[in-house]
């Protein structure tokens, strides 16, 4: 079985999908390769980034209570599939381009799966600034990652056109919002969908592919 995975780094249904969905692979007794894919939730933010919560007021139109109520909520979901989620009242939401480019690389040395969740770990665990690029350097070598290679990879934007390409073709192929969950080139499965859900889904492919 075959799985790709749209995502950004920043988005927090895109770890809780995976958790969800790599426990739906648990119980159906599957071990599979996870293809990730670029997916930029905010191609035109700033340098800086922008304040979380002020960010998703002005994206979404919610108030202040409902965006602290959907941060809890997203917190409680993470915590149920043990995922530290540390939000605070500094928490900022940033450009993913290069952290991409730095997986990019990372797949021509088998390692993209690896870095994708440590990068995943720093954005929502340890509340790092993913766009910068000594952040992102630090977590490559933490996975022990040629930091030398890293660094020339950031500086000289080498994958920058690849990335793009990468990101346009999911675009192409109308995905327009993520997780997007594509398995055996053929199935669709858009957004955390619990793993329940993911399971009866995998099972139910696994059958018709069986006819």
């Amino acid at each position: 079985m075959k799985i790709d995975i749209v995502s950004d780094i920043v988005c927090p249904w895109c770890i809780i999908g995976y958790r969800q969905l790599t426990k739906a692979l648990d119980s159906c007794g599957l071990t599979v390769d996870i293809h990730w894919h670029p997916f930029e939730l905010n191609r035109d933010m700033q340098p800086e980034g922008e304040h979380l919560r002020d960010h998703m007021m002005r994206k979404y139109g919610s108030t202040v209570e409902q965006s602290e109520q959907n941060r809890a909520h997203i917190v409680s979901v993470g915590a149920s599939l043990g995922i530290e989620m540390n939000y605070n009242e500094q928490s900022r939401i940033y450009n993913t381009f290069d952290a991409h480019q730095l997986m990019h690389w990372a797949n021509t040395l088998n390692r993209k799966h690896d870095l994708k969740l440590a990068l995943m770990q720093a954005y929502f665990t340890e509340q790092l600034d993913i766009s910068a690029r000594q952040v992102l350097i630090d977590t490559a070598a933490s996975i022990e990652l040629p930091v030398e290679e890293a660094t020339a990879v950031l500086e000289d934007q080498r994958y920058a056109a690849a990335v793009r390409e990468d990101e346009s073709l999911w675009t192409s192929r109308g995905i327009s919002g993520v997780p997007a969950v594509i398995i055996n080139d053929k199935y669709l499965l858009s957004g955390a969908q619990g793993a329940d859900n993911f399971a009866a889904a995998i099972k139910q492919i696994q059958s018709e592919q069986a006819i």
